[in-house]
């Protein structure tokens, strides 16, 4: 697990995570358009957002930003886009952590975004059979079922060894920012 904050700004978040958390009955197609939908949305406001699979059934969209804001309002921040998508499509999305509010739905996990909360990191083996691998990917992977165990330990160093182009190769040196403009275009005050 990691924080999403390094040195030397631990008090400001250098990226913000949206974990969708599927519902067992949603389908591959939908996790995928789910996680496409939030892409557009973000592509919108001017944020590139990069994706990742967790080592179970759900996938992580993963922004990295300057570290500008605080906690408070990076949790702001990713509960309003969760909030404008469950809005828009309720019956796709929920933002609430309540298991009874998940049926045939996918969670849009914030929370990730709070101080001292965690997300899996990249590369992380997952305790759970096959040893699954949570795993960057280029957007155009949702093609193909790649969540629980498609990415394992013996899987990844073979991905690797194959892979053309590292799908996260602009994450570390890319430079955006929430703004007050994008809050003020998805509707909410600053």
């Amino acid at each position: 697990m990691s924080r999403v904050s390094c040195a030397p700004k631990l008090e400001r978040p250098d990226r913000l995570v949206f974990d969708f958390d599927p519902d067992d009955a949603i389908s591959w197609k939908e996790l995928a358009e789910a996680v496409g939908l939030v892409r557009s949305l973000l592509g919108e406001l001017g944020l590139t957002g990069f994706l990742k699979t967790t080592g179970g059934k759900g996938l992580h969209v993963v922004l990295p930003i300057r570290p500008t804001l605080s906690w408070d309002q990076a949790k702001w921040f990713t509960r309003e886009v969760a909030q404008l998508l469950v809005n828009t499509f309720p019956e796709r999305f929920v933002a609430s952590a309540a298991k009874t509010k998940r049926k045939g739905r996918i969670f849009i996990d914030y929370l990730r975004n709070a101080e001292g909360a965690t997300a899996v990191s990249a590369f992380s083996p997952r305790a759970r059979a096959d040893a699954p691998v949570a795993t960057p990917i280029a957007w155009d992977e949702l093609d193909r079922d790649v969540r629980f165990d498609y990415f394992n330990l013996r899987s990844v160093p073979k991905r690797l060894a194959h892979l053309k182009a590292d799908p996260w190769a602009q994450f570390f040196t890319m430079k955006q920012s929430v703004t007050a403009a994008m809050l003020k275009r998805l509707g909410v005050a600053g």
